[in-house]
């Protein structure tokens, strides 16, 4: 969340009261697109983000401690909260205990504590936990359950709960698991199978995956809320998104078949999630007027890059954390120039 600063130095110094007010606006805001995520995919959204939150307030309380520093100052400004938050809704739903919690050991005290805390992290800690898990357990990472609209078999409470805590076996999750549709899509284009085609799945709906399009829209919602209540400034996101559906634009036009509409890339994955909740990280995001819109155009240059060409069927995670590391350049050469100064 891009909290308005008036330096560019790093470490960037926050003001602990001004930070737990303006977090909890950021939760406020969350609450649209946590409580879609959760009407499409069930309690398994729900254990991730209690699990991720009390994971993560309990890495930074424990590091505080070891730091000789006050506990409930620091943990009264929610950040590990909104980093807890954030995990919980990136992670498939129903994640297993320990995959959630090695996500918020490599976030917390991986990238937020071990550099000084809030202030001094070079990268956002939620894209680093979630990027180490992805990489080392991409089994797990795959295993989104299908939504509940489609009408296929789908888990209780109970049933959630004994998968996350290792009750129940991997494989009685197969049958509700499903690739997402980006990946769907990646995997079909390298079969010879049209965008076209893959969109007549039932996993599809009118613009993008099915209950993923209204996720996105919750997301964008709270996102415009934090934008007109000045929690947020408007060029990143804006910069974010335009620069995506001007690059898939180009692409789609040049062959529909092989690439996905803007539209569809605009609703799908992490866009709207990254584009105003993670991009816009107050210590780890560009500070300048001009560097925010350098910043988020090449986070969006790279998740296009990732999505059609790489490895991973979204790339929100891995872009944001390669600009992070080009934040201080980006804010160096883009400094407003001061009246009277020349050159």
């Amino acid at each position: 969340m891009e909290f308005k600063t008036t330096t560019t130095s790093r470490p960037k110094h926050i003001d602990n009261s001004n930070v737990s007010a303006l977090m909890r606006q950021v939760l406020y805001a969350l609450v649209p697109g946590t409580l879609m995520l959760l009407w499409f995919f069930g309690w398994g959204v729900l254990t991730n983000i209690l699990l991720a939150v009390g994971f993560a307030l309990l890495a930074e309380g424990m590091m505080l401690k070891l730091r000789n520093r006050p506990i409930i100052p620091f943990l009264s400004d929610y950040s590990a909260v909104v980093t807890g938050w954030l995990l919980g809704l990136a992670l498939p739903s129903g994640s297993p205990w320990w995959l959630i919690l090695l996500a918020i050991i490599f976030a917390i005290i991986i990238a937020k504590q071990l550099y000084g805390g809030l202030g001094y992290n070079p990268f956002n800690p939620a894209m680093i936990g979630y990027a180490v898990v992805l990489i080392s357990f991409p089994v797990e990472m795959t295993r989104w359950t299908s939504p509940i609209d489609m009408g296929l078999l789908h888990s209780s409470l109970s049933d959630v709960l004994a998968r996350v805590f290792g009750f129940a076996a991997d494989t009685s999750w197969d049958g509700i698991t499903m690739a997402t549709p980006l990946d769907h899509i990646k995997t079909n284009l390298m079969r010879n199978i049209s965008v076209g085609q893959s969109m007549e799945d039932q996993q599809f709906g009118i613009f993008a995956g099915r209950g993923w399009e209204w996720i996105s829209l919750a997301y964008l919602l709270g996102g415009v809320w934090m934008i007109y209540k000045k929690i947020i400034t408007w060029h990143i996101p804006v910069a974010l998104l335009g620069s995506l559906a001007v690059i898939s634009t180009i692409f789609w036009m040049i062959s529909s078949e092989h690439y996905a509409s803007p539209v569809f890339h605009l609703l799908s994955g992490a866009t709207m999630l990254g584009a105003f909740f993670i991009a816009t990280d107050p210590i780890s995001a560009s500070t300048t007027p001009m560097g925010k819109l350098i910043y988020a155009a090449g986070i969006a240059f790279s998740v296009y890059v990732i999505r059609v060409w790489g490895g991973y069927p979204d790339g929100i995670a891995f872009s944001v954390i390669i600009m992070n590391m080009a934040v201080p350049l980006i804010d160096y050469y883009t400094q407003p120039k001061i009246l009277g100064e020349k050159g």
